[in-house]
């Protein structure tokens, strides 16, 4: 069992691309970065998302330990080399723990948002997806930047499968990052509980390439398009 509760998150620690005064009634797509990185990490991407979203980059609650910089959603320091492929690497309560904080601090900030997506990267995916099991209606889609889904069973995984929201994988082939187990757990979870699309990028490690950006475009821009058709 894990003693992991994940500390709430600090409300004013988030980059919004609007006013609060204009932000209702649009989409909203909200950035969860990566282990030791903040808010203005994946809010870089700005400029290349679609503007008809509302775009909010959230701060992590932790602080890992020195020499780490930046922030992270659930602790891996006590994940040893040894454990990487076992049932302690990235143990899936501590991302139940964080990703119940997140949807904690999204009730309060996202107000009247009508669709709400979610973009992580890394661990910041992994407590993307793990909100969407958790309030599966709650989220329009999820793009996976180099993440994983958790291991484990969730009340909401069945409801999953019958909305199969659409969910971008994008990973590069060199990413010797997450363990090969979690990477075999996703391949064979996300096209059973989503509408997958995605890629892997033959030259990227553990990172967003330009490339990846324009596919992330593209996946967007399909998203608004069928947003609007639904009227």
């Amino acid at each position: 069992m894990s003693s992991f509760d994940a500390p709430r998150i600090d409300p004013d620690a988030a980059l919004w691309s609007a006013p609060a005064d204009v932000r209702a009634g649009r989409p909203l797509l909200v950035l969860l970065h990566g282990y030791g990185a903040d808010e203005h990490d994946l809010f870089g991407l700005s400029p290349a998302l679609p503007e008809a979203f509302v775009t909010a980059s959230v701060r992590a609650p932790l602080t890992p330990p020195w020499p780490s910089p930046g922030h992270s959603w659930y602790p891996i320091e006590d994940v040893t080399d040894a454990d990487l492929s076992g049932p302690r690497a990235r143990d899936p309560e501590r991302v139940t723990a964080a990703a119940s904080a997140f949807l904690e601090w999204l009730d309060a900030a996202a107000g009247p948002a009508s669709t709400v997506g979610l973009l992580g990267f890394s661990q910041g995916a992994s407590v993307a997806l793990q909100a969407m099991r958790l309030a599966p209606e709650r989220f329009a889609f999820v793009l996976n930047l180099s993440g994983y889904t958790a291991p484990g069973e969730l009340p909401g995984d069945a409801e999953l499968q019958r909305r199969r929201p659409p969910v971008f994988w994008g990973r590069g082939a060199l990413d010797d990052v997450i363990p090969a187990p979690l990477i075999d757990r996703t391949t064979q979870w996300l096209p059973a509980h989503s509408e997958l699309s995605g890629r892997v990028y033959p030259t990227l490690g553990h990172g967003v390439s330009e490339e990846e950006v324009a596919d992330i475009r593209v996946f967007l821009d399909k998203r608004l398009a069928t947003l609007d058709a639904d009227g």
